[in-house]
This record gives C-alpha cells, sequence and structure tokens, in this order.
C-alpha cells in the first residue's frame, strides 16, 4: 500500500506541472492575441508574417488632375508596399467643403483633404499641426493659422485671360504681346481685330466658381487703399458703397465688353468649362477666362498647343498696377484629418506629403503631370507649360494682384458666383449685383 501510495504522489505531481505549462502557454497565447488586436487597431496587425496594409484616403478638389493623381498614389504605393492609397474626387460643380463637411458627418473624413486656401480656417480643430515637419523650413508661401502650419500648399495657382497664342500671333501679324493690352479700350480693340479675323474672340465660361471666386474676386484685390482683408471687413461692416466703386465698376466695364464679344451670348449659361477650353484649343476661339490649371485638358484637345495670359483690366489708366498684372497665389492646400485618422496613418499621410516634396517622382507628378507651380523652394523641375511658365513670369516680375478667392467664405462662389451668372445673362443690371453682393457680406458679420 504504501508503494502504491507512493507511486500515486509522484503521478499527481507530474500532472500537476503538466496542467501549470498548459496554462502558461496559453496565458501567452492571450497576450500575444491582445498585442496583435491592439497593434490591427493601428493599422499594422501581423498578418501571414507581414505588417497589414495601412490605408489613407485622399480628397481631391482638383478634379481635373483626378486620374494624374491616381497615378501618382500608384507610384507612391510602388515605393511604398505598405501603404495603400485611394484618392477621392470632386467633381467640377461640388463644393469641397460640402463634399469634406458631408464626410465628416458621415464620420468617414480623408486622411488628407485638398481645399481652396481661404477654407482650410474652417477645419482647423480637425487639423494636425504640421509646424514640425521638415517642408515647412522649404515653403515659397507659408500659409500660418493662429501661428501654425495645419496645411500643405499643393500649387501656386493664377488667372487671367486665357489666350491661344498661334490665334493671336496670326492676328497680330507677328509675335503678339500681351503687355500690350493694359486697358479696357485696347482689350476692345483686340476684340474688334480678332472678330475682323473671322475668329470669334473669346468665350466666357459659366461657372459659378470661375464667375464668383475668380473674376469677381479681381474687385476685391484692386482697391487701391486697402487690402483685401481690409476691403472684405468694409464689406461686412456695410462701409463699401459698390455702385460707386472705380474698381468694381471699371471690372463691370471690362466685363461688359467681354459679354459684347462672348461667343457664346446668345446662350451664355450654356458655355461650360468643357465648351470653352475647347474652343480655345482648338483655336475657334482666342480666349477665355480661367486660370493656369487649365492647361491639362487644353492639351487633351490640342497637345502641341501654346498658351499665355492677358491680365483683366480694370480701368482705362495704363499705369494702373492690375491692368498688367493677374492674380497669383498659393490655393489649394492639404490639411491632415487629426479626429479619425489613426497615429499610424497619419504618419503615412506625412510620408505621402514628403514623398511629393523630396522624391524625384513626386516633384515630377506636380511640375510634368499635375502641370502645377509647386509652392516650395527646393523644387528646381523646370516648368514645361506655357500656362504655368506664363503665371511664373507675371508672379516673378512683381506683376501679381492677390488670388483673393483664397480670403472668401466656402459658398462665395455659389452664392455670389449665381449673381454674376445672372449679370452674364443679363438676368441682373449693376446695382442688383452690387446690393446683391453688399448683402452677402453684411450677412457674414
Amino acid at each position: 500500500m504504501k508503494k502504491l501510495s507512493w507511486l500515486t504522489l509522484v503521478l499527481v505531481f507530474m500532472l500537476v506541472l503538466s496542467a501549470c505549462g498548459g496554462n502558461s502557454s496559453k496565458n501567452n497565447e492571450g497576450n500575444a492575441n491582445s498585442g496583435a488586436s491592439s497593434s490591427g487597431s493601428q493599422n499594422s496587425q501581423s498578418k501571414g508574417g507581414g505588417s497589414e496594409k495601412v490605408k489613407i484616403t485622399i480628397l481631391n478638389s482638383k478634379a481635373e488632375i483626378h486620374n494624374q493623381m491616381t497615378e501618382a498614389a500608384q507610384l507612391f504605393m510602388s515605393a511604398n508596399p505598405d501603404i495603400e492609397v485611394e484618392v477621392i474626387s470632386t467633381t467640377q460643380d461640388q463644393s469641397p467643403v460640402e463634399r469634406a463637411s458631408a464626410l465628416y458627418a458621415s464620420g468617414t473624413p480623408a486622411t488628407l483633404t485638398m481645399l481652396d486656401t481661404g477654407d482650410i480656417e474652417k477645419f482647423a480643430d480637425k487639423a494636425l499641426d504640421l509646424s514640425n515637419e521638415k517642408w515647412v523650413a522649404d515653403l515659397a508661401q507659408p500659409f500660418l493659422v493662429d501661428g501654425k502650419t495645419i496645411s500643405f500648399p499643393f500649387a501656386v495657382e493664377g488667372y487671367g485671360l486665357i489666350y491661344n497664342k498661334e490665334v493671336l500671333d496670326k492676328v497680330s501679324g507677328g509675335s503678339f504681346d500681351p503687355a500690350s493690352i493694359n486697358t479696357t479700350a485696347k482689350l476692345e480693340a483686340l476684340f474688334q481685330k480678332i472678330e475682323q479675323a473671322g475668329i470669334v474672340p473669346l468665350y466666357i465660361g459659366s461657372m459659378d466658381w470661375s464667375l464668383g471666386n475668380h473674376f469677381l474676386a479681381i474687385a476685391y484685390a484692386t482697391q487701391p487703399d486697402t487690402d483685401v482683408k481690409g476691403f472684405i471687413e468694409d464689406l461686412k461692416q456695410g462701409k463699401a458703397d459698390l455702385v460707386s466703386n472705380p474698381s468694381f465698376n471699371g471690372l463691370l466695364d471690362t466685363f461688359d465688353v467681354m459679354k459684347r464679344y462672348n461667343g457664346g451670348k446668345d446662350d451664355p449659361m450654356a458655355v461650360n468649362y468643357e465648351l470653352s477650353t475647347a474652343m480655345v484649343a482648338k483655336g475657334e476661339a482666342a480666349m477665355t477666362f480661367n486660370g493656369n490649371w487649365l492647361i491639362t485638358e487644353l492639351l487633351k484637345s490640342n497637345p502641341e498647343g501654346e498658351y499665355g495670359f492677358v491680365p483683366v483690366p480694370i480701368s482705362n489708366n495704363e499705369g494702373d498696377h492690375a491692368n498688367s498684372s493677374v492674380a497669383v497665389g498659393a490655393t489649394k492646400q492639404f490639411f491632415l484629418d487629426a479626429e479619425k485618422s489613426t497615429p499610424a496613418q497619419q504618419e503615412a499621410a506625412k510620408k505621402f506629403l514628403n514623398w511629393l516634396v523630396y522624391e524625384a517622382e513626386g516633384q515630377d507628378f506636380l511640375v510634368n503631370k499635375a502641370n502645377v507651380i509647386p509652392a516650395f523652394k527646393n523644387i528646381n523641375l523646370e516648368l514645361n507649360n506655357s500656362l504655368a511658365i506664363a503665371i511664373n513670369q507675371y508672379n516673378l516680375s512683381g506683376k501679381s494682384i492677390e488670388f483673393a478667392g483664397n480670403f472668401v467664405p466656402g459658398d462665395h462662389w455659389k452664392v455670389l458666383g449665381a449673381s454674376m451668372q445672372k449679370y452674364l445673362a443679363d438676368k441682373a443690371d449693376r446695382a442688383t449685383l452690387a446690393a446683391e453682393i453688399e448683402d452677402y457680406w453684411k450677412s457674414m458679420q
């Protein structure tokens, strides 16, 4: 019995040891699983011996470069196989602010959101502070909100009257000099000359964003006694009388001339982005009002085409700075979401921004694919399209005015763009237009 009891004790002892070892193994496995779950919430969960891809999304508000942005994302992913990038683009008629707001409302904001500069402050509470990023030191045109860099400038852009160089060279009987058109009267004389040559002088695109945030904004940028912000503040306070304002009236005098020679004057609202672009690209019209971003569409219709800018004059005084200048500014900006994105997504997005500034493929995308003027001093690639070159020349020579659309609220282009459309279609007179503009700004107090 003693021998049996001893053997029983040995067996019991061995079973206890075995059980302890098994529990230890299970505890370790549980800790490992817990760690993987935590890691997975940061988009880096181990999977099949490698890391799970971090997915980021980009809201692109430059619809004309959707394909190029998608290609850039593919190149970036090839160089960074642990990151997945999805590009979402707005349409030409869609407000970037509304799309961004809708994504936040649904709880699925983009990791990187591209907005107009004037709209960035609206999302300041959702934007990650980027002040310590490497590229901040290389900014050509810094943009601060409360002393912080919360956005990444995608491009320097400008706008004015875009002309087909081949057409105007032919009409001029030599090399056309845009500097020769520095008054409203001279612009009208040029239109007459083009018309006499059997060519449509221009097509005015009826897009509300173009008329509201670009054309009308010239009046804000050309006030002689104050800057853009100061004049806007006067409008808000009801201190600005547009009916008697020389810059506003001079700009509309020029617009009236443009209306008289508009190839689409019989049905002005039918002249959309595509039509106005195609007419100029094909040489069926000499000019249109738009910005250097138009080059992508122009080259689709005419890959060999060359184009330039004539400033929009606001008077018949040759000495007016505005008459020889185009609007230039750092426009489209990315902000990085700090509300819903994970640390892993934020790092991946930062990596993409650095790729744009410092990697050869990123720089090539900006300059040669997206056809934008980079906002960074370190990017020295030669600009390869005529509109970007023209804007850069105006800017470097000091012949520029503020890109005033950077300072207006997000609904400005829709509300006052609609007012400008009515004026374009002769559905409202100048006094009515002035009153609607003033009423809009007073409502912003």
